[in-house]
């Protein structure tokens, strides 16, 4: 057994990877920063995360425009079905994929979520860029995409990152920018598993100053600069 919050876990290996489900979307700059930081986090923590998708699109879709899953094409949910059809065989060539696609819109101001650069991303990790096209012919994997969606909003979901804890404990975040590496990426861990053994615990949040504003704004200009769409959020709840 291992101790999860401070309590055994049964029938698990003493060195049993902890499993994780990480709720992401490729378009939210906020998302990638956190997958940056649980990657570091894998290297030291065993981990088996469960990569998971959301739809910024849909959540703050307004009345009367259409469903991403109604487009052939639709900026995050094309991306998150591309992950879907790679999911299907290998969770790490989705994480691989997200990884990559994430680097290109959130560094480097490369557009992932135009289906010909996804090809390319896909080429560049010795994937076949055929899977680009696959996922959008294939229209169960709008299923997939939608599934994870709408398990995550059924628990009250309204953003990401959106972490899932054995014992189906949902906590939103880390919200951080740029991702924390080292000891302050192992620091972060161990207080999100701090805040996560916290039965009705909902939020702890830093006031935003005008230089955080500014702050946060530098490291997301490459984002700024590659996306095709305005950004709308709804308020979160």
């Amino acid at each position: 057994m291992f101790a999860l919050y401070g309590r055994p876990v049964a029938d698990a290996p003493q060195d049993a990877p902890l499993p994780l489900g990480f709720h992401f979307d490729v378009m939210c700059p906020w998302a990638y920063q956190a997958s940056k930081w649980i990657r570091t986090v894998r290297e030291t923590v065993p981990l088996a995360i469960d990569w998971r998708f959301f739809s910024l699109e849909e959540i703050n879709r307004e009345e009367g425009k259409k469903h991403p899953w109604e487009r052939e094409w639709s900026y995050g949910w094309g991306m998150l079905r591309v992950a879907a059809m790679l999911r299907r065989t290998s969770m790490d060539d989705c994480d691989r994929f997200y990884e990559a696609a994430g680097r290109a819109l959130h560094e480097e101001a490369r557009k992932p979520h135009r289906p010909e650069v996804a090809e390319e991303i896909c080429a560049d990790l010795g994937l076949d860029p055929g899977v680009v096209r696959a996922a959008m012919e294939d229209p169960t994997t709008h299923d997939e995409v939608k599934a994870d969606h709408d398990a995550v909003v059924g628990h009250g979901g309204f953003g990401v990152p959106t972490l899932v804890f054995p014992g189906d404990r949902h906590v939103y975040g880390p919200v951080v920018a740029p991702a924390p590496v080292g000891q302050d990426a192992l620091d972060l861990w161990d207080l999100t598993l701090a805040y996560a053994k916290v039965p009705h615990l909902w939020e702890l949040k830093t006031p935003k100053s005008g230089e955080d504003l500014a702050h946060i704004a530098g490291v997301f200009q490459p984002y700024f600069d590659a996306r095709d769409w305005e950004s709308r959020e709804k308020p979160a709840p």
